[in-house]
């Protein structure tokens, strides 16, 4: 028989991973990319001597990217390293309290206890259902598709269904972590994981207070060659598989005959295919490459709300900082009011909460002797056509005057250089829509239900992978895609 052929749109994250497990699987694997390099959001750039990640600087899960190595018969510690951290991130409240976050969880409840007061046993409580919600959610909800028999007829499933009241749907986040807390402080800190998939702790269903879970007893990781070797070292991967990678090579159209897909358009090209999988957001791959056949658009799904999306400076610093790690947050004083800003009102408040990430604290080469390199990003609503030339020019110099007020330094003094991402210029690089980062929002309780499947349902060999379908945005879910869809395939 004759080797199949695979397509992938796109060499995002879950576009790589998928054509690994494709190639393991015996596809000859093609992937096309727009760009002139692959990682989509989880990229990188050089400026005036300073490295920067250019997207997600925060790594868990790793056992994901190991099992792509293993499925491929390697070992995962020949071609990618990380090291485990504790502290993870170092939290400053705008009463000038200050809170580390530590992995482990007595460490991280005693601190609660002594700079937050909050009871420790109330945390550990807290951690305990969380990991209640992720025991009765994984197998089902993340690791297997939502949208096929097979998964909701199996003990296991059958078992979660049975405790489906455990995960706390009905309650809001906030609502939730107010109930179940007594310091205002360490409620908003656990308000804030919401933002790790795009969507506002003051809507999103308590369900998502699985995701400190996630990062407190998995743990939170640095590559030691910094995030964009999680990218790099997959790619290298998959070509050692057989992979060919065509960058600045945007597909065109996907091909149709009635109710199959057959092929893509690249450069007026038309390349058939046994399997074709989308790694595009979900809402560009019906509305430009399948815009012929507007039948098939799922317009309930393409009209969700969009998660939130986010404006980064890049600076090059002039000087260290002892008092910083690789992970700190700068809280802002009335974060409800902050997302109502992002949610409501779709602009940015003047108190926003800085996310402040220096991968030379454990990368030193990453900038020049004696500089750091900072990724300061805050949390801003998808783009709808707000006037954000304006809207920068404030943000920037909000965010200024409140590290430059916390640190006690002219923090406008030490940039040597900036570059700057934003909604437009994250979906123009990244093909996201309105620059969403994390595809639709999960405010909605029945989010989980609500996102595009992994698999066309009206045409065959369609499939979709990556952040904008199920199980959802950021590093983990979009490798859990991949392995949704090789699982779906010829199955």
């Amino acid at each position: 028989m004759p080797q199949p052929k695979a397509l992938i749109i796109g060499a995002g994250i879950a576009g790589i991973a998928t054509a690994i497990r494709l190639a393991v699987k015996g596809y000859n694997v093609d992937v096309f990319e727009v760009n002139s390099y692959p990682g989509g959001k989880l990229s990188e750039f050089e400026q005036q001597g300073y490295r920067f990640d250019a997207g997600p600087s925060l790594f868990t899960m790793p056992q994901y990217v190991d099992e792509l190595f293993r499925l491929a018969g390697k070992n995962p510690a020949d071609a990618f390293t990380y090291q485990r951290l504790d502290p993870v991130c170092n939290y400053f409240y705008a009463d000038g309290s200050r809170f580390t976050a530590y992995a482990d969880e007595d460490k991280f409840a005693a601190e609660a206890e002594a700079v937050l007061q909050q009871p420790a046993g109330q945390v550990r409580r807290y951690f305990q259902k969380s990991k209640a919600i992720y025991q009765i959610t994984n197998h089902v909800f993340l690791e297997q598709s939502l949208h096929r028999l097979k998964t909701f007829l199996s003990k296991r499933t059958l078992r979660s269904v049975l405790r489906l009241p455990q995960i706390d749907a009905l309650r809001t986040m906030h609502s939730a972590n107010q109930k179940e807390l007594s310091s205002k402080r360490i409620v908003q800190f656990f308000n804030r994981y919401a933002t790790y998939n795009g969507s506002d702790p003051y809507q999103a269903p308590a369900t998502l207070n699985v995701i400190p879970h996630l990062e407190q007893h998995f743990g939170a990781y640095f590559p030691d060659k910094g995030m964009y070797s999680i990218t790099t070292s997959l790619v290298k991967l998959a070509e050692e598989l057989g992979v060919t990678f065509h960058y600045g090579q945007p597909v065109q159209q996907i091909i149709t005959a009635g109710n199959k897909a057959t092929a893509l358009q690249v450069n007026n090209n038309f390349i058939k295919a046994d399997v074709i999988v989308s790694n595009m957001d979900v809402w560009f791959t019906y509305r430009k490459l399948l815009s012929k056949r507007p039948e098939l658009f799922p317009e309930k799904i393409l009209n969700q709300q969009r998660s939130s999306s986010a404006l980064i400076f890049y600076w090059g610093i002039s000087r260290q900082f002892a008092e910083l790690d690789l992970h700190n947050i700068f809280f802002s004083g009335d974060y409800e009011a902050e997302f109502n800003h992002i949610w409501k009102q779709k602009n940015i408040s003047s108190d926003p909460t800085i996310y402040l990430n220096i991968s030379s604290k454990f990368k030193p080469d990453d900038a020049p002797p004696g500089h750091e390199n900072w990724f300061v990003m805050i949390n801003v609503p998808a783009n709808t056509g707000q006037d954000w030339n304006t809207l920068i020019a404030k943000a920037r110099q909000d965010i200024i005057n409140k590290l430059s007020g916390q640190s006690g330094q002219d923090i406008a003094s030490l940039i040597t250089c900036e570059s700057i991402l934003d909604p437009r210029s994250i979906e123009s690089r990244t093909s996201s829509y309105q620059g969403a980062l994390y595809g639709t929002s999960s405010n909605n309780r029945f989010a989980a239900f609500l996102r595009h499947a992994n698999r066309s349902s009206k045409l065959k060999n369609l499939y979709f992978c990556g952040g904008s379908v199920h199980p959802g945005g950021g590093i983990p879910l979009a490798l859990l895609s991949a392995k949704i869809v090789s699982d779906w395939i010829g199955d």
